[in-house]
């Protein structure tokens, strides 16, 4: 009986090693990836690319923050959806926050702007958003996920 046990964890330790070397080979090819997501961006780079996908943004600031009552100021704020764009096919809503796109934390205009450029290369994508509910929903404010589908023509 001892020796199965022996047997038993030899063989979760091999699988053990084997795993962390794996990870190890991912991470290695994927830490370029992420290299790579870190190239300059202007905040004017962001808004053009913005505008492109159907927004108007900017930062979150400090009198946006108590107007939406954010705990932090981050995220970049929708001013204007510019009509039939991915933006405004998506739900995107003016006076939201977008939080995220494709998984990808978005905590201010240049992070906005990597993020937007990657995901319109595909074809499908979502944007996690922070926005007013429906008048009258005593919640006031919640987190939706938008998905965004292949350009109409």
């Amino acid at each position: 009986m001892r020796e199965s046990t022996k047997a038993l964890r030899s063989g979760r330790a091999f699988f053990l090693c084997a795993g962390l070397w794996a990870g190890a080979l991912v991470g290695a090819v994927v830490s370029p990836v992420i290299a790579l997501d870190q190239t300059p961006m202007t905040v004017e780079e962001a808004a053009k690319l913005g505008e492109e996908f159907g927004v108007v943004v900017g930062d979150v600031d400090e009198e946006i923050q108590k107007e939406l009552k954010l705990q932090r100021p981050q995220g970049v704020a929708v001013f204007e959806v510019i009509g039939n764009s991915r933006a405004d096919y998506a739900g995107i809503k003016v006076r939201s926050v977008i939080k995220e796109i494709d998984k990808t934390e978005i905590k201010n205009m240049m992070e906005f702007g990597r993020a937007i450029k990657k995901a319109m290369r595909e074809c499908n994508f979502t944007v996690g958003t922070y926005e007013p509910a429906d008048p009258g929903d005593p919640v006031g404010w919640g987190v939706n996920f938008h998905f965004v589908g292949c350009k109409r023509d």
